[in-house]
């Protein structure tokens, strides 16, 4: 299935499993982008976060690492239909390998959407497991591979579940990334947080900002200028 994104950008999915989302569309926008920024997304699928934030800014590179054969074929053809060769990379391997996968301190930025659910915690199918619980990647494998591939104030970006907050928090900071901004989303102003976005820095000082909820439908079901401009839907008529 083709989906067209904005900026020029086509993203092929795949016709089952993991599809666009909220979740990857705000990620992409969450990320604080330096100049020329150098990202790593760990856990990249098909390519989709690479290509929303080469659709973002047109000076940044991103190299993805995935696991899954299918999935990395699906990101190599996302890659060449949108003519990104120069900018956009899929390496076919296991982060909990990141060391020989890529150099120490190589990247400006990593980036990730992760498996959200512990081991044994009975929200995933057997059909989902690798995608959605920490099967093959833990949280702590994951924070201690952004940190490999980080400088000192390089960032690490992600999305997860708000129930998982503190292990985020505690987690990024074990391994030398200091929790610095965050954001939660909520699907109605009134409705309980579904998902957070955490931002950390590689060897940063204490000290972190909330940034306004994301709210993406009013109490009528509308979608909000927010979530418009998030999918680049123009103003709210």
């Amino acid at each position: 299935m083709k989906e067209e994104l904005w900026n020029g950008i086509r993203m092929q999915q795949p016709d089952s499993g993991f599809r666009l989302g909220t979740d990857s569309v705000l990620l992409s926008q969450f990320l604080t982008l330096p100049r020329a920024a150098k990202i790593a997304d760990l856990g990249s699928g098909c390519g989709t976060l690479g290509l929303l934030l080469c659709a973002r800014d047109e000076n940044c590179s991103v190299t993805g690492v995935e696991l899954d054969a299918q999935a990395h074929r699906l990101a190599q053809e996302n890659i060449v239909q949108n003519g990104l060769r120069d900018r956009l990379t899929s390496i076919l391997g296991d982060v909990r390998a990141i060391r020989t996968l890529l150099p120490a301190g190589g990247f400006s930025c990593v980036i990730s959407n992760p498996p959200y659910f512990p081991v044994g915690s009975g929200k995933v199918s057997s059909g989902n497991a690798a995608a959605r619980s920490e099967e093959t990647l833990s949280l702590r494998e994951l924070c201690a591979a952004a940190a490999y591939l980080l400088p000192s104030g390089g960032r690490f970006a992600l999305v997860h579940r708000p129930e998982r907050l503190c292990d985020l928090v505690c987690t990024m900071r074990e391994s030398g990334i200091e929790p610095k901004r965050i954001r939660f989303v909520r699907h109605s102003a009134n409705s309980p947080v579904c998902m957070v976005l955490l931002e950390g820095r590689r060897g940063g000082k204490p000290g972190l900002e909330y940034l306004p909820d994301f709210v993406e439908f009013t109490s009528d079901g509308a979608e909000t200028d927010d979530y418009r401009t998030a999918y680049h839907r123009g103003e709210q008529s």
